[in-house]
């Protein structure tokens, strides 16, 4: 493994920004009278999450960096809800499936950190 010399050296932060870009590709399938609900919501939830690993990663104190992996948590699992909701309301089933399954892998990546 190289050197982490920022942010963007780890592999949460990578694997979390992938994770954006397919959310907003999953959701841009979705029923336009969606686009201000949980077409806003599954984005904001989505980029929450690398935001916030690259946020702490920027602190000078493990605390704060610690508390921002807690918050990145904290979106993933609302980005999952968002997901699950769109499984029950039939939009994407197949490419919700493979998103649940990133989350689930950066999740755990989270909490090794």
């Amino acid at each position: 493994m190289g050197e982490i010399r920022s942010y963007r050296d780890l592999k949460v932060w990578q694997e979390a920004m992938t994770l954006a870009e397919d959310s907003y590709r999953f959701s841009a399938e979705f029923p336009r009278e969606e686009l201000y609900r949980l077409v806003s919501q599954i984005r904001r939830a989505a980029v929450s999450i690398p935001a916030n690993i690259a946020e702490g990663y920027g602190r000078n104190s493990a605390g704060s960096y610690v508390a921002f992996l807690r918050n990145a948590q904290g979106s993933l699992k609302a980005l999952e809800t968002h997901l699950i909701l769109s499984q029950r309301l039939k939009f994407g089933n197949e490419a919700a499936v493979q998103l649940l399954a990133r989350c689930e892998s950066i999740g755990r990546m989270l909490v090794g950190l």
